[in-house]
């Protein structure tokens, strides 16, 4: 019984994720990069804070655009815009992202490809909380700018439509 219990609420959050990721939706999130789990030849760890918007255009595809500041150990600010895309893979959550991102800091200006790996998990019908590992390649100095980090956001899904609600 608790097996048929089981199986039947998999099969109620796959269909509700499924839900989530249709088009024709907004998305609006909020992140913590980095807490000092992010590394760089140049900076060492950083502490980071991450506004994100998006739309999803077709279902499980979303365009993403972005705005970051960031505060490193060893140097100063950064400030950052970037726009990118997201993939969902419908069964469950997964998602994959590319974007790229133009950072200015009073040591350097740099254009920098990212590729994320992160999982959207529904805390509610609308709000998610979402991890994410990313990888942000340079071409200044690939072992000085070029970053791996974390972050952990907060992201809500809305309708474009609210009476679709």
């Amino acid at each position: 019984m608790k097996k048929l219990a089981l199986i039947v609420a998999a099969m109620m959050v796959s269909l509700a994720s499924h839900a989530q990721f249709e088009a024709d939706k907004f998305y609006i999130g909020a992140s913590l990069s980095n807490l000092d789990l992010s590394y760089s030849g140049l900076t060492g760890g950083h502490f980071g804070f991450q506004g994100k918007g998006g739309y999803l255009l077709a279902d499980n595809v979303m365009a993403t655009g972005q705005l970051a500041y960031d505060i490193a150990k060893n140097t100063s600010y950064t400030l950052s815009a970037g726009v990118g895309a997201r993939y969902y893979i419908e069964q469950n959550g997964l998602y994959l992202g590319a974007s790229a991102v133009f950072k200015h800091s009073k040591c350097y200006d740099d254009l920098l490809p990212s590729v994320q790996l992160g999982y959207a998990f529904f805390v509610s019908r609308t709000v998610t909380i979402e991890p994410e590992i990313y990888y942000e390649q340079s071409f200044k100095n690939h072992s000085d700018y070029s970053q791996v980090g974390l972050r952990i956001g907060l992201g809500v899904y809305l309708f474009k439509d609210a009476t679709q609600n």
